[in-house]
């Protein structure tokens, strides 16, 4: 983050601003409606601000004294040796200067801006492309109605009320949050503002009730961010507390509430990991202290991920909880590795199957899983390449059948290989193959070659192996 984001308060304290412009008067009317006493210094000025009684203008060349006393400064001509001679005049006397469209001579850049006041939503790109932010404005000015504002003035005059009501910062936190998703949005929104006044009032009177403790469970997805559902994201913000598996991507941890508790509860083979009875009492623990908590896991949780152990625990114990689903791993590897799981010419069904260890291999139906025109996706199998191609190719399916084993599937740094069932666990062992990985078995594995899209292009194992 090259720019660190800040709201100034520029209450009758002077900015400069040089040029006389179309470009200097909208930055003008910026800066007044911000309170601001401008000093504007241009030879020639729009009539707009040669005739407002609230600009000090200097009809003059620029001239760095025109800094004295000035806590911000904007350089607004179309002049390059102007706007210069400003920024290191800034430089000079350690006022930060925006030259207007010139990111390389500012030190400070001036947002796109959501006004909704006391609501102010600031956008921006670092300068780099200042259309994309006003993009962003416009989106954010559609979905943002007059009631935010309105909303936001009335929590102002009730500030000082629900500070000394609840001065615990958590507690008040809490209430915001229940506030601002109940009936006094709804009535500010219906333009009832004694309703939401009456509804406030209501609320902080009940404040201080015991609050119960609730979980939720959210898939995180296999990597991605952006594969997140809108319900995970709220959870997530709204979380004192995350409980997350150890393959949770760091990208979408830094989607949560900064100041939630993180707790690290994944399993590592051959490492260290957290018995599945020490999660559920660490659930339950903090559930009995009254705080929101997420258990994230990777994928989805009903899939492989141990959520519906988690939730016959709570239940037992009457902890009150919600799901979130997530993208699961087959879903997303097949998708950002150009495999359509299912294809009418290809495959008419898939089959999720967990090959964690040899015990659980052991108990599959293999004649089942070795039938033709289906897709098997084989999580946590890794380990088993072996094991995963003697079954199959014992129980019917043809060596010749493709296969793809996609690592860090999602993620910037996913690889695709792509064998025969009869090269599988050469493939894996010669790519290093780690988990987290996916085995994809079936025809449709053969399509990843021309429909991939995301990352490097998938490597077939015969290249790899002539390579070496």
């Amino acid at each position: 983050m090259r720019y660190f984001p800040l709201f100034a308060d520029l209450r009758d304290r002077c900015v400069l601003v040089v040029g006389g412009g179309a470009v200097a008067e909208r930055k003008v009317r910026l800066l007044l409606e911000a309170g601001a006493r401008v000093r504007l210094v241009a030879p020639e000025v729009t009539p707009w601000l040669r005739e407002n009684p609230a600009i000090a203008v200097h009809r003059e060349p620029f001239d760095p004294r025109h800094f004295e006393g000035a806590v911000l400064a904007v350089a607004a001509t179309d002049d390059r040796a102007v706007n210069a001679a400003v920024a290191a005049a800034g430089r000079e006397r350690n006022v930060l200067v925006n030259v207007v469209d010139v990111a390389e001579l500012s030190s400070f850049i001036v947002p796109a801006i959501v006004d909704r006041s006391p609501l102010v939503i600031a956008i921006s790109t670092g300068g780099v492309a200042p259309v994309l932010a006003r993009l962003v404005r416009e989106r954010l000015e559609s979905l943002l109605d007059g009631s935010f504002g309105q909303l936001a003035g009335l929590l102002q005059r009730w500030r000082a009320r629900i500070k000394g009501r609840l001065p615990d910062v958590s507690a008040r936190r809490r209430f915001y949050e229940a506030v601002l998703r109940g009936q006094v949005s709804a009535l500010v929104r219906t333009n009832d503002l004694p309703g939401a006044e009456r509804e406030l009032a209501r609320a902080l009177q009940y404040a201080d009730a015991p609050r119960r403790g609730s979980v939720v469970l959210v898939g995180a997805g296999p990597g991605d961010a952006g594969l997140l559902t809108l319900n995970a994201l709220r959870a997530l913000q709204e979380a004192d507390v995350i409980l997350h598996d150890r393959l949770v991507a760091d990208e979408v941890l830094s989607l949560a509430r900064r100041d939630a508790d993180r707790i690290c509860v994944g399993k590592m083979a051959g490492g260290h990991s957290v018995a599945q009875g020490r999660i559920n009492e660490l659930l339950l623990e903090q559930a009995r202290c009254g705080r929101r908590v997420v258990r994230l896991k990777g994928g989805d949780p009903f899939i492989f991920g141990r959520g519906g152990e988690e939730l016959e625990f709570l239940e037992q114990h009457g902890i009150p909880f919600e799901v979130v689903p997530g993208i699961t791993a087959a879903i997303a590897c097949g998708a950002y590795a150009g495999i359509p799981l299912t294809h009418r010419e290809h495959a008419q069904s898939v089959r999720f199957v967990t090959a964690h260890s040899l015990d659980s291999m052991g108990g599959l139906d293999w004649a089942t899983l070795a039938k033709e025109r289906q897709t098997l996706a084989l999580y946590m199998g890794v380990a088993g390449l072996g094991t995963i191609r003697d079954q199959l190719v014992q129980h019917g399916r043809a060596p010749s059948t493709p296969v793809a084993i996609v690592e860090n599937g999602s993620r910037s740094n996913q690889r695709v290989v792509l064998a025969t069932l009869a090269e599988l666990e050469d493939a894996g062992r010669a790519a290093a193959v780690q988990s987290p990985a996916l085995v994809i078995v079936g025809e449709v594995t053969a399509l990843a070659e021309k429909l991939h899209w995301f990352g490097s292009a998938p490597a077939y194992w015969r290249a790899l192996r002539a390579a070496a």
